[in-house]
């Protein structure tokens, strides 16, 4: 609270124990006179308030000398008085003393603090509100005067996360703090003691962490926009040359979600042909060879082509791709590729261009409110699927399993990826590729379909291979190889082998990635 709001605040207090002080000296000083028109504590009260408000009635009035002196100094308080007292209200509704009551009065519903005001945030409390309307939205700072109010209720506090949750008393659900921008934990003073607090907290990372403590949680954005770009464009059976221009953040993590989720048949050979420097993706995902073909064309993997030359100079293959991904961190340059391409070149396929600014006529994926909502950020629906798949797997196996609490971020991330792959098992069912989210009748009607068909050994052997080849991906994609017993400090696995070479038991715990539609049939 500002100096200024104190003082406000103290002199109103002494003012308003000089005020009750001098109505119990004119009421004792009337009380006794035979003529006095003031008897009564509520007799005294209301003359000075006609007195202070300088209405004067006359209906009552002082007729002792001590009452006339009392009355003198309302008379020259009563000014005095009425401005402190307009002071202090209008200090309590501009400052923060308004907001903060309106706060303790929405204690039942959910809190969400953003420590900083900025784009992204704003994105994120939109969509929050789009979906709980009487979400109570909390922004750690200051309105900036020139700040445009945005279209949703909120609050601007500043607030500690600390101080917010003591306000909110423990009632309702857990409080969630959201830091929005890029690797902010470390340096947001906001941030500090986060962990000890009842709150669950979602902070932005460029890293590879998922989780610091029980209660922080990571994400990445260009991770969240390469998982909405293959959700919302499928890979479809008829491609089979797919190209990336631009490999830094956003490319790296699209053709990372391509290698872990893009699997829709044993049989599929999808060459990928990626522009930019990958010298150190390379070095880092050093087991890739093992699932795919690594710079030669393939009739029974995918294939993995890094180009060390300028896109420019290969106008056959991008006269032949199925699908054209443009996607530099930086906007600008990619839409000067776009327009090139179209100027210059030859070309097939679509166009897919990340790009946060919108234009008709264009095919572009990235922008804000697609990847900043409250799905995609605390990944809700991911980890509830994930959380189910353990389960099932669990009781699917005879020997001892971790449950999700027990699990560390690798396992985690594995349950993660299987829940990842659904929406194409769901595809892959219902035989629609054009199928991009989770409704009621398409997860129950791909469930019937997946009952129906297991029933053929065939074909409950090609569901378990395909969701093998999946797990395969994972593995190795994080340099886990083949070892005859399970190593988790050497990154061993005796399942990283071909799918004819597992036991029985082993094949059947292929069965879990699939099984979980019918939890989530039953619960949608």
């Amino acid at each position: 609270m500002k100096r200024r709001t104190r003082t406000y605040l103290y002199l109103t207090m002494l003012l308003l124990l000089l005020y009750i002080g001098l109505l119990g000296l004119l009421y004792l000083s009337e009380q006794g006179d035979g003529s006095a028109t003031i008897r009564t504590f509520g007799d005294a009260f209301w003359y000075s308030l006609v007195t202070l408000t300088t209405v004067g009635y006359g209906d009552i009035t002082p007729v002792t000398p001590l009452g006339h002196a009392v009355g003198v100094i309302f008379l020259l308080l009563s000014a005095g008085i009425m401005m402190t007292l307009f002071g202090a209200v209008l200090s309590f509704v501009t400052s923060e003393g308004l907001p903060i009551l309106m706060l303790s009065l929405q204690r039942q519903k959910n809190w969400y603090y953003f420590a900083d005001y900025g784009a992204e945030s704003n994105t994120l409390a939109a969509n929050i509100h789009k979906e709980d309307p009487d979400a109570v939205i909390i922004y750690g700072e200051k309105k900036d005067e020139q700040m445009e109010f945005p279209d949703y209720p909120c609050l601007f506090l500043s607030l500690s996360p600390a101080r917010i949750v003591a306000r909110k008393k423990g009632k309702g659900a857990n409080c969630k703090v959201f830091l929005m921008k890029e690797n902010d934990i470390g340096v947001n003073s906001r941030a500090v003691g986060l962990y000890d607090l009842p709150v669950e907290v979602y902070a932005r990372t460029t890293n590879g962490q998922d989780h610091l403590s029980d209660n922080i949680n990571f994400f990445h954005s260009y991770d969240c926009c390469a998982r909405q770009y293959w959700r919302s464009r499928p890979l479809c059976s008829h491609e089979r040359t797919i190209v990336i221009i631009g490999f830094e953040n956003y490319g790296r993590c699209i053709l990372e979600r391509a290698i872990l989720t893009n699997i829709l048949s044993v049989k599929q050979h999808v060459a990928y042909h990626i522009f930019g420097d990958a010298t150190e993706f390379l070095a880092m995902h050093s087991h890739l060879h093992e699932v795919f073909s690594m710079g030669e064309a393939s009739e029974t993997n995918d294939s993995l082509f890094f180009h060390d030359a300028f896109w420019e100079n290969h106008h056959e293959l991008l006269a032949k791709a199925d699908r054209i991904i443009i996607c530099p961190d930086d906007e600008p340059k990619g839409w000067g590729i776009y327009w090139r391409l179209h100027k210059y070149y030859r070309f097939s396929g679509h166009i897919d261009l990340h790009s946060n600014r919108k234009a008709p006529g264009v095919s572009y994926f990235g922008a804000n409110e697609d990847i900043y909502t409250p799905n995609q950020i605390m990944r809700t629906a991911l980890n509830k699927a994930a959380v189910t798949i353990n389960e099932i797997f669990r009781r699917s196996v005879s020997y001892p399993t971790l449950s999700w609490e027990e699990l560390d971020d690798f396992h985690r991330e594995s349950k993660i990826a299987a829940a990842d792959h659904l929406l194409m098992k769901i595809r892959i069912l219902l035989n629609d590729e054009t199928i991009t989210e989770f409704t009621t009748d398409t997860v129950k009607r791909a469930y019937q379909r997946y009952c129906e068909t297991k029933t053929s050994a065939s074909t409950q052997d090609m569901y378990r291979r395909l969701d093998h080849l999946r797990w395969l991906r994972f593995y190795t994609f994080y340099n886990w190889s083949y070892g005859p017993v399970r190593d988790d400090n050497a990154r061993e696995h005796p399942m990283l082998c071909p799918y004819a070479d597992l036991t029985p038991e082993q094949k059947l715990e292929r069965d879990a990635a699939w099984e979980i539609l019918g939890s989530i049939a039953v619960k949608l």
